[in-house]
């Protein structure tokens, strides 16, 4: 056999079996000591052609380096080294969710290395049957990253996620209430001990974490403005296997905002001051200040569960279909709008980054809204005065 140049690597019959062996050289450890895969082969010629392939892969920088590592060991990887540095304890929980219930159980023990377009796509077929288009596009989202960074770490030579097929994400028509149901909603919650709250909601459309984290130092009296500096949100934390209520930023810079109030929200804010301050002497010292503006009787931060709770008995004494809380602040950017609003100072109230968010996911068409767009024309043509 003719003798291959320095780093071309080996080929030598094996006396037991008959195979032909070819061993390539891959480079060095991290003790200097030169690293070698082999294979086998029935022919030669095969494996000739094996390592003439690694040769090429390596002048070309393509080559990459045999790993056993499985998909379930390296996703999980990328979400504790890459992901979760930098996003929120709720959002790494949620990836942490997709990873356990969903991709482990399906393609989680197959090595990263032998990993195929077609299994993913397989994969992301059978979860359309069971799962909703964006948690699909969830899945994709932390599997794509994930071998993305595989490539860029030399694990595998491309991604196979790139060339899946996902399905179509169709926005759902948000629920929303009426101006005759919002004076509805407010005259059914009048008695309870968050009128205030829901008032302030009704008349701001402040997200339910900033809410319930305003203190009293995000209200100026004088002025008749409100401060957006927190968010109130229940946790989930992966590691220790139990949530717990944190005040944390705001979604975005554009998050953090100063809100006008009207004057009958204002006075609602000075009774509730008030009744807070009787409360207070009232639970001595088992009071807990947290300085909040809405809190429970004894001082003590509301869930956002307990509030969605107070919501739903609302909604039942109004006589109102089911909305989310959520959907209380889609109400107001959807009567705004309807109202003839700027769409910039809607983004602003909102604390949208771009007016075009707004404008999407916030304004829907009602066939009220569409009645009186038909009326502007008739107005406008003469033929149907």
């Amino acid at each position: 056999m003719a003798k291959r140049g320095h780093g071309e690597g080996t080929i030598v019959r094996h006396k037991k079996t008959g195979k032909w062996m070819a061993q390539a050289s891959i480079g060095y450890d991290h003790e200097g000591k030169l690293k070698r895969i082999t294979k086998y082969f029935e022919t030669r010629k095969e494996a000739q052609d094996w390592l003439a392939k690694v040769q090429h892969e390596k002048n070309t920088g393509q080559f990459v380096e045999p790993d056993r590592i499985t998909v379930a060991e390296w996703v999980a990887r990328y979400l504790e080294t890459y992901v979760k540095p930098k996003v929120r304890p709720t959002s790494y929980s949620n990836y942490h969710d997709a990873l356990r219930l969903h991709i482990i159980p399906a393609i989680g023990h197959i090595p990263l290395q032998s990993l195929k377009t077609h299994m993913i796509q397989d994969f992301y077929n059978q979860k359309a049957e069971t799962l909703s288009a964006w948690m699909i596009h969830r899945i994709h989202q932390i599997l794509n990253g994930a071998l993305k960074q595989a490539v860029r770490e030399r694990l595998i030579p491309n991604n196979p996620a790139e060339y899946t097929v996902r399905p179509s994400i169709k926005r759902k028509e948000m629920a929303v209430l009426s101006p005759e149901e919002v004076d509805r909603y407010l005259e059914a919650a009048r008695n309870d001990r968050l009128y205030p709250a829901f008032l302030l909601e009704l008349t701001t459309g402040l997200r339910r974490g900033e809410l319930l984290a305003l203190t009293w130092d995000c209200i100026d009296f004088a002025k008749g403005t409100l401060t957006v500096k927190k968010s109130l949100t229940r946790v989930r934390y992966v590691e220790e296997g139990r949530t717990r209520l944190e005040m944390t930023d705001p979604k975005t810079e554009s998050s953090k905002r100063l809100i006008p109030l009207l004057p009958e929200v204002i006075q609602e804010l000075r009774r509730l001051k008030k009744k807070q301050a009787e409360e207070r002497l009232f639970f001595g010292q088992a009071y807990q200040d947290n300085n909040l503006v809405f809190a429970q009787e004894n001082g003590k931060p509301i869930d956002p569960r307990t509030f969605d709770r107070r919501h739903k008995a609302i909604l039942k004494k109004a006589g109102l279909k089911h909305v989310r809380v959520h959907d209380l602040r889609h109400t107001v950017a959807t009567i705004l709008i309807q109202e003839g609003e700027n769409p910039e100072n809607l983004r602003d109230l909102l604390g949208h980054t771009r007016t075009s968010t707004t404008l999407d996911l916030y304004c829907h068409s009602t066939m009220e809204g569409k009645k009186k767009a038909v009326e502007r024309l008739k107005a406008v043509l003469s033929q149907l005065q």
